[in-house]
């Protein structure tokens, strides 16, 4: 069996209603440090595999891991600006199973 075959299975729903919440506060980011930008894209790369007609949760479980390591890294900047991170990063760990 291989380490994705073990990863528990991703509610694309929460994940997709956890994008909107970002980008909806992302959007209200003015800041264009490179790790803002990169979380920017991370979530426009998480919608898009949502989006798309062949879903893996494997995918989904990746960028959502990718997702949490750059909450943690722009967390003075976005806190900044008014964006929750932390509940951000514990919805993106719970919809993970962590």
């Amino acid at each position: 069996m291989s380490e994705n075959d073990k990863t528990k299975p991703i509610d694309l729903e929460q994940a997709a209603q956890l994008i909107d919440a970002l980008e909806r506060d992302l959007a209200k980011v003015r800041g264009g440090s490179a790790d803002v930008q990169r979380l920017r894209d991370e979530v426009e790369t998480l919608r898009n595999v949502l989006n798309s007609p062949v879903q893996r949760d494997h995918w989904v479980s990746d960028s959502l891991h990718e997702i949490r390591v750059l909450l943690d890294e722009t967390v003075d900047e976005a806190v900044y600006e008014g964006m929750t991170i932390s509940r951000y990063a514990a919805e993106a760990a719970r919809i993970l199973g962590l």
